[in-house]
């Protein structure tokens, strides 16, 4: 049965980290969003698709947004508490240290669970279907944007292309035209005009790569200001529609499942590994370091101390990074180093709660005091 300061405090923590988790979502998805605006401009993949997979990648990076939302949330709910003084009066009224690590814990266990599903299953998911989808849009022209008896303009070439039929399933055309402009080594301009009786899509083994397989048609090359036009005649003619940019797309090793990883043994699939496991030991850390973090005086400036606080929170991660970095490049073949760190980070939060709380040793009285008393 919880009491009323119970849930007095997990009330304010529980409110304050999900207004600070939606703040930190916004920001995210503003990131994510220009992101995947870029990649479709670049013709990565069809703006069909373009808010499912931002959705999905949200969904992948909430794995390490929750941890930052759990540290900041605490962080500001007890500085609130703090500076209104109600922290130093529930302390008079005799709230204890275990007062208010018990709340604070049933929240920790809500959120490092939560952490725990997203990081070693739901995020590695949601970014395989988000590859998943894209690689399938890829294929289809009609997830393209192009529709038969239109004029659709290329995606990152600088170009159109038109046909005057389309099959349902989007992979077969009809009579189809293709223009495009280049520049010549010589720095002259080229329109390229490529004509077909039917043509084909299809996909690279790689996925890097989108070509429309012309048959039965002319190609044509005029440069501009000049005379000198070339003809060309062809039974099959392999057009190129769009480059996939695979620069910002997520590692394979990132979309394999957890059990796939525990069982491999390069150093990628280690690194990842360590990485999933560390994103709910890290809410735990979080959580518990920022119960002294919080402590503050009335007076005190009211950001100094998340200030600190984010500077802290960068260096552990940096650290953390730095770690994952070492394991997928082989130099180390175990986690024992980020288990180090968060161990001592642990021990750290644990002193400093103790040094808060224990109660003060009474000062000896001096000689001089004792006579005169």
């Amino acid at each position: 049965m919880l009491s009323i300061l119970d849930r007095y405090f997990l009330r304010e923590l529980t409110q304050t980290v999900a207004a600070v988790a939606i703040i930190l979502m916004v920001i995210l998805s503003g990131g994510m969003f220009a992101r995947v605006i870029q990649q479709v401009a670049n013709g990565s993949f069809p703006a069909s698709v373009m808010f499912p997979v931002l959705g999905l990648r949200m969904v992948d990076g909430l794995s390490g947004l929750l941890p930052l939302a759990c540290f900041l949330g605490v962080m500001q709910a007890l500085g609130r508490m703090y500076r209104e003084s109600e922290m130093h009066v529930l302390a008079s009224s005799g709230l204890g240290l275990s007062g208010l690590l018990r709340p604070a814990a049933m929240l920790t266990v809500g959120l490092v669970l939560m952490v725990s599903v997203v990081s070693l299953w739901l995020g590695p998911l949601a970014s395989g279907t988000s590859d998943s989808m894209v690689d399938e849009a890829n294929r289809s022209v009609v997830a393209a944007g192009l529709n038969a008896g239109h004029f659709t303009e290329l995606p990152g070439k600088g170009g159109i292309i038109f046909t005057d039929t389309l099959s349902r399933d989007g992979t077969t055309l009809g009579r189809t035209f293709i223009a495009t402009e280049r520049v010549a080594p010589d720095g002259t301009h080229r329109v390229k005009m490529i004509s077909g009786s039917n043509g084909h899509l299809y996909q690279e083994s790689d996925g890097n790569g989108r070509f429309l397989a012309l048959r039965d048609g002319w190609q044509y090359e005029v440069p501009i200001g000049a005379d000198n036009w070339r003809k060309m005649r062809y039974e099959q003619n392999d057009a190129s529609i769009s480059d996939v940019d695979s620069d910002d797309s997520d590692d394979a090793v990132h979309n394999l499942g957890t059990f796939a990883l525990m069982r491999a043994t390069d150093p990628s699939s280690q690194a990842e590994l360590a990485w999933r496991i560390a994103s709910p030991v890290t809410t735990l850390v979080l959580m518990l370091l920022a119960l002294p973090l919080s402590r503050q005086s009335p007076r005190e400036p009211r950001f100094g101390r998340i200030l600190l606080a984010v500077l802290g929170y960068f260096l552990y991660t940096t650290l953390l990074g730095i770690f994952r970095g070492q394991i997928e490049k082989g130099h180390w073949h175990h986690s024992t180093p980020m288990w180090l760190l968060h161990g001592l980070t642990l021990a750290l939060a644990a002193w400093m709660l103790r040094s808060q709380y224990m109660p003060r040793r009474q000062r000896a009285k001096t000689p001089a005091k004792a006579a005169a008393a």
